[in-house]
């Protein structure tokens, strides 16, 4: 049953949620993908390329059960990726953004930089390989 995981990850989904009427608002879209709230366009774009601090902003960003990205084109290709760390907020739970942020400054530190060298974002990426992999040999 996935019901505690959508409540462990509840307090980062709230926050993801408050994103919904400004999306709609701003004549963005929404849509339900497996369990996970999709938000896409309108004001989501803007905030995506403009206040997300990473050189060319972020494709998409994911708070608990809500993934935001560009456009619909873009939440497709990322789904894999951002789908890991739907996975990462249903085990840390209301920890996971402090966790996350402390990894980033560990990558800082590290020399590997806040991304690249993000514990979290580093196994998001080994289990998107992963599902690729399989793809290729099923």
């Amino acid at each position: 049953m996935r019901l505690h995981r959508y409540i462990w990850a509840l307090p980062n989904t709230l926050i993801g949620l408050l994103f919904v009427p400004l999306t709609l608002i701003t004549k963005g879209k929404m849509e339900v993908v497996d369990g996970v709230l999709e938000l896409h366009g309108g004001i989501i774009s803007l905030i995506l390329r403009h206040c997300v601090p990473m050189r060319g902003g972020a494709s998409a960003i994911t708070l608990g059960h809500v993934v935001m990205g560009l456009d619909q084109r873009t939440l497709w290709a990322t789904r894999r990726h951002e789908r890991a760390h739907v996975g990462q907020y249903e085990v840390w739970g209301p920890a996971f953004i402090p966790v996350y942020l402390a990894a980033g400054l560990v990558g800082l530190a590290r020399g590997k930089g806040a991304y690249a060298g993000n514990h979290f974002e580093r196994k998001a990426m080994e289990q998107e390989a992963e599902c690729q992999n399989s793809d290729w040999s099923g």
